[in-house]
């Protein structure tokens, strides 16, 4: 039973030593059939074990979680969402106001100083004052500790976001790391099956001279080749894209690169426990309930229009030259109180609204939990349907390889045409693809189970990185009074 958690051997398939004879049999005693080249083509399928310097899944994924632009975007989102918690803790705080005024002012006035008698006074003055105003609000229908709270949740909504976010790039990663290993894999097997129909079909034409085969066999040989040297072409403009969005998403050029392992040894044994665990761990769907924890609060703010407010003013005020005052100086404390009791009816629209929201939020928790589901069992059946396509991979390259031997065996006996033997050579050619396919297939599988469960996170792969923690922002800037710097000093 083959392991599908351990790489590919380095050696691939066994090479009969009995092929040089079954070539000599298509060239009329020649022996140069390209033996080494599908032994090559094999051995780029079975892994990269043996390269020396290669670049690591893990190195890459790491490399990715510092650098993605996408990945950073989203946590500067989360940093600004952060300001929302000491923005909502100001309504605690008071809030101060200074007020100065200098100038000129002219007077002019009558003043009736005894009957049928008016007085004329002119004159200018130049006033001066200087005050501050103190408001504290002591009550607004728990108005400031509900946005408070909502402000809160908000941040955690914006952290599992980021947690979306983080396992988006680490996925697609994972998945543009493993196409690059695909396509160089690929690439090397339609070398290597163009060298091989190169070489077939110069016997081909050698026996065709001798007149062991007739024209039809040279044109079928030229055919297979023409085919093969087309399928070369596209392999090698799949690696020019695959490398591509490597660049895009990874921030670098990929070099040589290591056959990846899988990772689904990290994720549930069954299918009903990865269910569970996707249904309550996955980013998405705790980002949707911290989105009811908001929904929930904002109708209370809603509701808290329609309480009192009371509030704690406090006044200094010093005065020059007033009018006819030379000083004045004046000091005040109130208490104030404001109670709505009919403010056109948008109070009422807003708490309706609110509660709509509220429901709208719930439904798509539900739809996204059922989301979250569907996913989990999507991905477990592609990963087992990708270790059973391995072993079958395997089992297809194998007998292929016993095919080959026996068709071009029998060839020499004349109970097979050149166009068999490239048949065969083909069906060779095709087994190789489908086991490359499916162990990129497998090892991109496991990481999207641990994406569909919520664990696909540079903790549980124990990246070789720094581990960007967003509560280091946050308790920078919740309790911070004053100040226009970030932490970072811009």
């Amino acid at each position: 039973m083959v392991d599908a958690d351990r790489p590919m051997s380095t050696k691939g398939p066994v090479v009969s030593k009995e092929w040089p004879a079954a070539g000599a049999l298509m060239a009329g005693g020649q022996t140069r059939l390209a033996i080494c080249a599908v032994t090559i083509a094999a051995a780029a399928i079975m892994g990269t074990a043996g390269q020396v310097a290669a670049d690591t899944l893990l190195s890459a994924l790491a490399q990715a979680y510092q650098v993605n632009p996408q990945l950073n975007s989203q946590r500067a989102i989360v940093r600004q969402t952060d300001e929302g918690v000491p923005q909502a803790l100001s309504d605690y705080r008071p809030h101060v106001r200074a007020n100065a005024g200098v100038g000129n002012q002219f007077t002019s006035q009558e003043i009736a100083v005894a009957p049928g008698l008016n007085q004329k006074d002119r004159y200018w003055t130049a006033p001066r004052s200087i005050g501050i105003t103190a408001e504290q609000k002591l009550f607004n229908g728990f108005q400031t500790a509900n946005r408070t709270r909502a402000a809160e949740s908000s941040v955690f909504a914006a952290r599992e976001t980021l947690r979306v976010i983080e396992q988006t790039v680490l996925l697609d990663a994972a998945t543009v790391y493993m196409d690059v290993v695909r396509d160089v894999a690929i690439l090397e097997v339609q070398r290597s099956n163009v060298r091989v129909l190169n070489e077939t079909l110069r016997l081909t034409r050698g026996r065709f001279k001798l007149g062991e085969v007739t024209r039809t066999d040279v044109a079928q040989a030229e055919a297979q080749l023409a085919a093969g040297q087309s399928q070369l072409l596209r392999a090698d403009s799949n690696l020019t894209t695959a490398k591509a969005a490597y660049r895009r998403v990874i921030g670098s050029k990929p070099g040589r690169l290591e056959l990846g392992m899988p990772v689904d040894h990290l994720a549930p044994r069954t299918l009903a426990a990865a269910i569970d665990t996707g249904t309550a761990a996955n980013p998405s769907v705790t980002a949707a309930m911290y989105g009811v924890d908001v929904a929930q609060l904002q109708v209370k703010i809603s509701e808290g229009a329609l309480y009192p407010t009371v509030t704690l003013l406090g006044n200094v005020q010093r005065g020059h030259e007033v009018g006819l005052i030379p000083e004045q100086f004046s000091a005040s404390v109130l208490i104030g109180v404001s109670v709505p009791l009919y403010q056109g009816g948008s109070e009422y629209s807003t708490i309706r609204q609110s509660k709509e929201t509220l429901t709208q939020r719930r439904l798509e928790l539900a739809t996204t939990r059922d989301q979250a589901r569907a996913t989990v069992v999507q991905v477990w059946a592609e990963l087992q349907a990708a270790k059973a396509q391995i072993q079958a991979a395997r089992e297809q390259v194998r007998t292929s390889e016993v095919a080959l031997k026996g068709v071009r065996m029998e060839a020499r006996l004349g109970m097979r045409t050149t166009f068999d033997v490239l048949n065969a050579q083909q069906a060779l050619v095709n087994a190789q693809y489908n086991l490359v396919t499916a162990r990129h297939d497998r090892v991109v599988g496991s990481y999207n189970l641990l994406s569909a469960i919520g664990r696909l996170s540079p903790q549980t792969l124990g990246l070789p990185t720094s581990i960007y923690d967003p509560m280091v922002h946050y308790q920078q800037v919740r309790d911070d009074w004053g100040g226009v710097r970030t932490p970072d000093g811009r």
